[in-house]
């Protein structure tokens, strides 16, 4: 539950600035040989993500891009504002990571370059295992981006859009599994596991992801077709928006108990669709 949880909870993320990491930067790169690369990093357009063979991953959600020595410089979100320098070089990509404690203005210091290159074809069982957390990553990005903008029903169609794998318009308890599954793994990456804790949260977030979607369809299923729409996403929250006129008639009665069996829902749908 917990990722999907998390997922929801991300949209409610301010819209990140039209800047971003340039096109043909984005995409997986490769460290080493590709049949076994010993590092893989992925960029998107306001993100990097970097799993490694062996040590812990890493995460940047980059909350400012500019440039230091020649290398656009990403700044992260977070108290520690993790910073990264890349750029287009003969391997393909350079990469550096500064120390923390070295000034804006005396970068790169004393930290390495890291050469990159794309790879036509990846091992299956590294595709197999972070192929849907890029995706959702890159999706989030969309999401943020039309959740931040204040128009009525952006947030519902975009989640659609983004979760959409079918075309139908409408959004199966496989499909919302998926988020949950990438989000399952981006959470990974931003806590900094390993390899193999990765693949065991990823596969912990399989079973979860399938029972919060099945719950979410559940609750918001209103004609029965087990699939979820953008108006039934929206249903009370877009454009009928407090307008249930209510009547004066009757008496209040006891409110004790309405509150029972609504947390898990609330967890789901907090952050969904409101600002």
């Amino acid at each position: 539950m917990r990722s999907l949880g998390f997922a929801l909870a991300l949209l409610l993320a301010g819209p990140a600035a039209a800047q971003g990491v340039p096109e043909a930067l984005r995409g997986a790169w490769f460290a080493g040989d590709c049949a076994d690369p010993a590092a893989m990093l992925v960029l998107t357009g306001r993100a990097a993500a970097r799993v490694d063979a062996e040590a812990p991953a890493r995460l940047y959600r980059f909350a400012t891009l500019g440039s230091a020595a020649g290398y656009a410089l990403g700044t992260g979100t977070g108290p520690e504002a993790p910073r990264l320098m890349f750029r287009a070089a003969a391997e393909g990509l350079e990469t550096i990571e500064p120390e923390a404690k070295t000034r804006d203005d005396r970068l790169p210091g004393d930290a390495a370059p890291q050469a990159w290159r794309r790879c036509d074809s990846p091992p299956a069982a590294l595709a197999a295992l972070h192929g849907e957390g890029i995706a959702f990553l890159a999706a989030l990005e969309n999401l943020e981006a039309a959740c931040g903008t204040g128009t009525p029903g952006a947030c519902a169609e975009a989640i659609l859009r983004q979760g959409d794998v079918s075309g139908d318009a409408r959004l199966s308890p496989a499909e919302l599994a998926r988020l949950a599954r990438g989000a399952a793994w981006l959470l990974a990456v931003q806590e900094g596991a390993t390899q193999e804790v990765l693949a065991t949260a990823v596969g912990a977030g399989a079973l979860g992801g399938i029972l919060a979607a099945r719950t979410l369809v559940e609750s918001l299923d209103y004609d029965g077709d087990g699939r979820l729409s953008a108006a039934e996403l929206l249903q009370d929250r877009g454009p009928g928006f407090a307008r249930a006129a209510g009547t004066p008639e009757g008496r209040p009665l006891r409110m004790e108990g309405l509150s029972e069996g609504a947390g898990m829902l609330r967890s789901l749908m907090d952050g969904l669709l409101n600002r």
